[in-house]
């Protein structure tokens, strides 16, 4: 009697017990994400490890059912030939296919989560579609980590021994019932295979989304615990970046409590000084040995003793921040005032918008500009950027000629480029605003020929490489300083973002974007280690235009560090679905909704204590109402095209 009427109930079965290998696959690249990651983590414990893999759960059943999609079809689908064994061939073989992409995917986004801190999203498509390198890093990051691909060949395998393969040697002796069960079961699975990718049962029930795993943490690191790359993925795919919120319906008292409208003061006569800005790839804070007295019981020294002697004789702050984790967002933080906010400003159709920039306003001032970056031409949307932004000239690995000197794998290294980038300067006509952005301190963290052991190695890769690449800026400095433009130069010098760390501290939601800002005059008038200001990415530009004297208009999401009083500077940055507003004394972040912490993160470093169920509204409402006027205004302009001043 049961294999009559096995026919009701064959492939279904098969399917749900099949469907669950795949979870339970994702769970175990969780945990492998864990075990590989767990430095990254602060203060986790097995109950919070339980919540955060319960709730993970859901986004698993979502990417599975996603993934998993023409398997079910194929499964559930009332057709009477799925009970053959050719057609049972084949849906195993889809089954494998695209559950193998998937483990490869979880485990690869494992390694690259050192570097982003966070799961990747459908944007890495476009930041790395002109890239021609990507499988060579691919394949040393596999060789490096190995445990990682036998890992995905163990899982691979037990997928495939454990598949569950219908009994196709069925007697079908009503097809008119075959066929009214059949589609019965579908209408029923394929109800709750909606329900499952929604994240949930009934129309209540919004699609979950990135931003819910912040529902089972208390950092915003730690959503990349709870979800999975393929979720990240498929969530993000098409998705439209500025969606403009209504959390002020009167504008003008949106604006007096922030706007991002500069109307410089008639105090100075404008100086036509040079301007250099150094973009520095993965400085973090952590690798200055000047800027951390107190790690290692007084005894650091860091890796970057050039720009240490940098940061004593000009100007740099205790509190400093970078706008976003890669080097795509660095470029319009630094250069324009454009913060990260849910995507890189670069990869959306709101870097097709009327632009400016330092070198854009400078134009205006009839300075000579020119953007440099050793990468091969085209790389992340650089060069295409910094002609919006401003900059007539590019020079790039084209420009650069000498392939002698690539590295093999981002490009050019940094002492030969640099000292290309030194050259070049000499022949521009004054003034000139120019700008540098460095590679060599990147995965795959090798060095050049000739270098191996000439830089402490530290405790984990990138310490040699930060060493070589602080070389090269020494040697960019000899180079220049005796050159008569070099005493009528203002420098930046600042980082893309953080890169790997060490101590547990630049580990947190506060260290992770903690980044060198420095201000340098070689007349030594921009001088001080100012521990009361709040720095970031977002305040260079105003910075440099109105301590020039700029007098005109422009739009900028910073602030003047030189002249704002140290209460009104704050740094703001995008994390993981969570926006991160520093000001004063305190960390504020916030869902896009509501608060979810406020720490007091000058003293409480490692951001344990949230203080939100216990502070009162007079201190809460004014950062709040700030943060929201800012994206709700950045919103605005990028999706109306307001990103300069008419």
């Amino acid at each position: 009697m049961r294999n009559k009427y096995r026919w009701t109930y064959n492939t279904g079965l098969a399917a749900l017990f099949n469907l669950f290998l795949s979870v339970m696959s994702f769970m175990l690249c969780r945990l492998i994400f864990v075990l590989v990651n767990y430095r990254y983590f602060t203060d986790l414990t097995i109950d919070r490890l339980l919540t955060m893999f319960k709730g993970g759960l859901t986004f698993d059943i979502s990417a599975v059912l996603y993934t998993n999609i023409l398997y079910i079809v194929f499964m559930l689908f009332p057709v009477h030939y799925k009970e053959n064994k050719l057609y049972q061939l084949f849906t195993k073989g889809l089954f494998l296919f695209v559950n193998t992409v998937a483990i490869v995917v979880n485990l690869m986004d494992t390694v690259f989560f050192q570097y982003t801190n966070r799961r990747t999203t459908a944007s890495i498509f476009s930041e790395f579609q002109s890239e021609g390198n990507i499988l060579s890093i691919i394949g040393i990051e596999a060789a490096r980590h190995w445990y990682l691909v036998i890992g995905a060949i163990v899982l691979i395998y037990l997928l495939y021994r454990c598949y569950k393969t219908p009994v196709t040697a069925i007697q079908i002796p009503n097809k008119w019932a075959y066929y009214l069960v059949q589609v019965c079961v579908l209408c029923v699975s394929g109800y709750l295979i909606v329900c499952g990718m929604r994240g949930g049962i009934g129309q209540s029930v919004r699609p979950i989304t990135i931003s819910n795993a912040n529902k089972y943490v208390e950092a915003p690191i730690e959503t990349a615990i709870v979800l999975n790359t393929p979720f990240s993925l498929y969530r993000t795919f098409g998705k439209k970046p500025f969606n403009v919120p209504a959390y002020w319906a009167d504008r003008e008292a949106m604006e007096n409590t922030y706007s991002p409208l500069h109307q410089p003061g008639k105090n100075k006569d404008f100086t036509p000084l040079n301007v250099v800005v150094i973009i520095l790839e993965g400085f973090g804070k952590e690798n200055s040995g000047f800027l951390n007295p107190h790690l290692e019981n007084g005894l650091y020294k860091g890796y970057t003793p050039f720009l240490d002697s940098l940061l004593k004789e000009g100007l740099t702050y205790k509190y400093s921040f970078a706008n976003g984790r890669k080097s795509i967002d660095a470029m319009p933080s630094v250069l324009s005032s454009i913060p990260m906010f849910v995507e890189p400003f670069i990869l959306t159709p709101a870097s097709l918008n009327e632009l400016s920039g330092i070198a854009g306003e400078l134009k205006k001032k009839d300075y000579y500009t020119a953007f440099f970056h050793g990468a091969p031409n085209g790389s992340m949307g650089f060069d295409s950027y910094a002609k919006t932004s401003g900059f007539v000239d590019y020079f790039g690995m084209d420009e650069y000629g000498n392939r002698n000197d690539d590295d093999g794998n981002w490009g050019i290294w940094d002492e030969p480029f640099l000292q290309f980038f030194a050259k070049k300067l000499n022949t521009f006509r004054q003034p000139f605003m120019s700008s540098v952005f460095t590679l060599s301190s990147h995965h795959p963290y090798i060095l050049p020929p000739g270098y191996e052991g000439k830089f402490p190695k530290g405790k984990i890769p990138i310490h040699q490489c930060i060493g070589y690449t602080d070389y090269a800026l020494q040697r960019f400095f000899e180079a220049i300083s005796g050159e008569e433009w070099f005493k009528n130069t203002l420098f930046v010098i600042t980082a893309d973002h953080t890169n790997a760390n060490d101590h547990a501290e630049y580990q947190t939601s506060q260290g992770l974007f903690s980044i060198p800002v420095l201000f340098y005059r070689p007349n030594g008038e921009l001088k001080g280690y100012d521990q009361e200001r709040i720095a970031s990415q977002n305040d260079i530009m105003p910075t440099v235009l109105e301590y020039l004297g700029y007098d005109n208009p422009y739009i900028a999401f910073g602030t003047d560090l030189l002249q704002v009083e140290p209460e009104e500077t704050f740094a703001v940055n995008y994390f993981n679905g969570i926006y991160q507003f520093f000001k004063g004394d305190y960390l504020l972040q916030f869902d896009g909704e509501s608060a979810v912490a406020l720490y007091r993160f000058k003293t409480d470093i490692m951001l344990t204590d949230n203080l939100l169920a216990v502070t009162d509204e007079d201190t809460l409402a004014p950062l709040l109402s700030q943060l929201k006027s800012i994206i709700q205004q950045y919103m605005e302009r990028m999706t109306e095209n307001r990103m300069i001043v008419k």
